[in-house]
């Protein structure tokens, strides 16, 4: 299938060609003439197939078929992390040459003034982060009333980054008659019940077996012990002379230790995650990307939305607390039909989380030793598998509003101090 099956105009059809594209991927085949009939739709894909493609293009086309009548912004799009607005920002402003649509960005973690006064000078489209939204409209420098296409992008990422209260104030803001898209690559039941609320009727498109990875990625498991891990993680990268390595580990004192600790064993690595600024966070994945970084140390949070080409390798130095973020992280490597290698440590604690990834993947993964890092078999887990859960399951009641879980334990708390 082309492009011009898809009912996009001639002057977008010639801006993909100009851009080397040639074909649609599936979930953009599917997606663009559902979004042109305007009906809600919820999608999922995997990471590097084209998502952003899939709803950029038909709002483009849309839009500049319509004169503007004012500066109002007439459509948005929501994502949970910085890097992704200006990866997802970066894709619009590249659809959209030859038309006469602005496209304005607003995230946080920089200066309020220059993104304000961007948008007074007009902007047709809109990609930001919930939260700096919600500090743009508070101050009054633009509404949201005539929003005609809104789109969540890594919906399920802003639901366990706890952005469901602001998601709330931003429906208020923008029209009911409106079309809503909902796109991710991991759907759970979280996903569904929020799609209930925001979309009428939708159109659901899956493109591959819910919650899969690319086909194009090999994933392996080594069990190895804690305290072996850096060692291990080191020794990889060195001895088979990886050049581009992303490694994901759960916090942003383990991202900063880790990177920390490579630097001395050899590896130049650098960290990236919530703390950081802005322009530290760009710093460092521009020389990560130019090949001056060997090894990116990121949290979940920063990793988001980042876009390398050819990245060969993901490490997952602590399997992650939410199952999905599983297909999110390795999805990093094997992007648009690239081969990509997942390699995850784990530790006896670990084996619990696995299980959950392997639940929702509906597969078991290859598991083993490496040669001169095999465990101690004698090593036993620790009993902390109920309080981690717990952990998650307080996060994601947080991400969705729900205090019932809290109001229990802080009920019982006074309970017990009677």
């Amino acid at each position: 299938m082309s492009f011009s099956k898809l009912g996009l105009s001639q002057q977008i059809q010639t801006t993909i060609a100009k851009l080397g594209y040639e074909t649609p991927t599936p979930v953009q085949a599917q997606a663009i003439p559902m979004v042109l009939a305007k009906r809600d739709v919820m999608a999922g894909a995997q990471t590097g197939t084209g998502k952003t493609g899939a709803f950029a293009l038909p709002i483009i086309d849309m839009l500049s078929a319509q004169a503007s009548q004012s500066n109002a912004i007439r459509g948005l799009v929501l994502t949970p992390t910085r890097e992704l607005a200006q990866q997802v920002c970066k894709s619009f402003v590249e659809y959209a040459q030859g038309t006469d649509l602005k496209i304005g960005l607003a995230y946080g973690g920089v200066s309020l003034n220059p993104q304000i006064k961007a948008l007074k000078d007009g902007c047709d489209i809109l990609v930001a982060t919930p939260g700096r939204l919600l500090d743009l409209l508070f101050k009054g420098t633009f509404d949201l009333d005539s929003i005609e296409h809104l789109v969540f992008d890594e919906a399920d990422r802003m639901l366990d980054m706890g952005f469901m209260v602001d998601i709330k104030r931003i429906l208020k803001r923008v029209p009911d008659e409106r079309q809503t898209m909902l796109f991710s690559a991991t759907f759970d039941q979280a996903i569904f019940d929020l799609s209930k609320r925001l979309l009428n009727q939708p159109e659901l498109i899956e493109v591959a077996q819910r919650n899969t990875t690319a086909s194009e990625i090999e994933q392996i498991i080594y069990n190895v012990d804690e305290d072996k891990k850096r060692e291990l993680t080191s020794f990889m990268i060195g001895s088979k002379n990886w050049q581009q390595v992303l490694i994901f580990v759960r916090t942003r004192q383990g991202a900063e230790a880790l990177a920390k600790e490579m630097c001395k064993d050899g590896v130049k690595a650098q960290s990236i995650h919530g703390d950081k600024s802005q322009g530290a966070r760009e710093k460092a994945l521009e020389e990560f990307k130019s090949g001056k970084t060997r090894a990116l140390v990121a949290t979940d949070v920063a990793a988001r939305g980042l876009d390398i080409e050819q990245l060969n390798y993901v490490i997952n130095y602590e399997l992650p607390y939410i199952a999905e973020d599983y297909i999110h992280r390795i999805g990093r490597t094997g992007r648009a039909g690239n081969s990509g290698l997942a390699v995850s440590l784990m530790s006896i604690d670990e084996e619990w989380l696995l299980e959950e990834i392997e639940n929702i993947l509906d597969t078991k993964l290859p598991q083993a030793w490496y040669p001169g890092y095999e465990p101690d078999l004698n090593k036993k887990p620790s009993n902390n598998k109920n309080s981690k859960s717990n952990q998650k399951r307080r996060a994601k009641d947080r991400a969705f509003g729900n205090k019932s879980h809290a109001n229990k334990r802080r009920s019982s708390g006074r309970s017990n101090k009677r």
